[in-house]
């Protein structure tokens, strides 16, 4: 297992996000998905986050993603959902 380290801390913070469009609706289809891929990807290295796994199904997305302790989880779903 590979630690990564900032001034603090060493870390391995992975977290399994998943969330869904309203009423759970198969709209996550064709474009959609690959833009939707687009804008993760760029949001998670604007972030300094690494994608370990990514699946967007027409109903709900899967992300398997590495995030700084000190910045937050909470932090990076809301840059990535926004």
């Amino acid at each position: 297992m590979k630690y990564k380290s900032n001034n603090n801390v060493y870390y391995s913070c992975k977290y399994h996000v998943v969330w869904t469009p309203k009423y759970r609706r198969s709209v996550l289809t064709g474009d959609i998905a690959l833009r939707l891929k687009e804008l993760i990807i760029q949001t998670a290295s604007e972030i300094n986050a690494e994608i370990f796994s990514l699946e967007i199904m027409p109903d709900h997305v899967h992300l398997l993603i590495e995030i700084d302790p000190q910045y937050g989880i909470n932090k990076a779903v809301r840059h990535i959902k926004g």
